[in-house]
């Protein structure tokens, strides 16, 4: 997935985390106006699309996108912090590391579709889309045994047509994000507060060769929640 990045330096990145999230700077998908979007297409049901889960509960949502396999130690992480995460994997991306993912599973996190192959959906036909989010479902229940029913288009990026495919796959929600937890460890907001609110879906970007690894980056973000009153739900019990 990418996202527009702000890399706060030294001292101003505690700053961030501490007070909230940073401007995002380009946002990767249209701002879902913090109440779920849907739809109907000639008489058709459509998924809502949603960056944010409307809830008094003093909760948010962390999700990854086919990264966790780069820290052997996230399951460990997870384990020790009983966290309700939610994974969206692309077959191609973390097919080869489905044994760890399985593991995570195992753990208690929960595995959604994100496409066979990461392509970016907006503006393919029916039948192209169809074929990316189905195939991805009868891999997730053919390996894991799940029917996944939440969906994250590549890079956030989706129309009509993907919710139209999409829910012919079985999928019950369309899944962004208002926040991300960048590589870096600085948090950027796609709009709204910049800072975590109750009912946020927070994505975290994958582990960079000059970054801090995805486990120390958890754990700073959880502190930071934690100073904000919240805690971390789990997704599926909200969608």
């Amino acid at each position: 997935m990418r996202r527009g990045r702000l890399r706060p330096a030294g001292a101003a990145l505690a700053a961030v985390l501490l007070t909230g999230c940073a401007q995002f700077a380009g946002s990767a998908h249209p701002p879902a106006g913090g109440e779920p979007a849907q739809g109907s297409d000639r008489g058709q049901s459509l998924p809502p699309v949603v960056d944010r889960v409307r809830t008094t509960d003093p909760v948010v949502f962390l999700t990854f996108d086919d990264s966790a396999e780069r820290d052997p130690h996230f399951a460990d992480f997870v384990r020790a912090h009983r966290l309700p995460v939610t994974l969206f994997l692309t077959d191609t991306v973390a097919g080869p590391a489905y044994g760890h993912f399985a593991r995570l599973r195992s753990v208690g996190a929960s595995l959604q579709n994100h496409t066979l192959d990461h392509r970016s959906l907006r503006g393919l036909p029916y039948a192209g889309q169809r074929a990316e989010i189905c195939g991805q479902q009868t891999k997730l229940r053919s390996r894991f045994g799940v029917r996944s029913h939440l969906f994250r288009p590549p890079y956030g990026t989706y129309d009509t047509t993907t919710l139209r495919a999409a829910a012919d796959c079985g999928i019950t929600a369309i899944v962004l994000w208002r926040a991300a937890l960048n590589a870096d460890g600085g948090l950027t907001c796609t709009r709204g507060d910049h800072r975590l609110r109750p009912g946020d879906i927070v994505a975290v970007d994958p582990d960079h060769p000059t970054g801090t690894g995805l486990s120390a980056r958890t754990q700073t973000l959880l502190e930071t929640i934690e100073e904000r009153g919240l805690r971390v739900g789990r997704l599926g019990d909200y969608l």
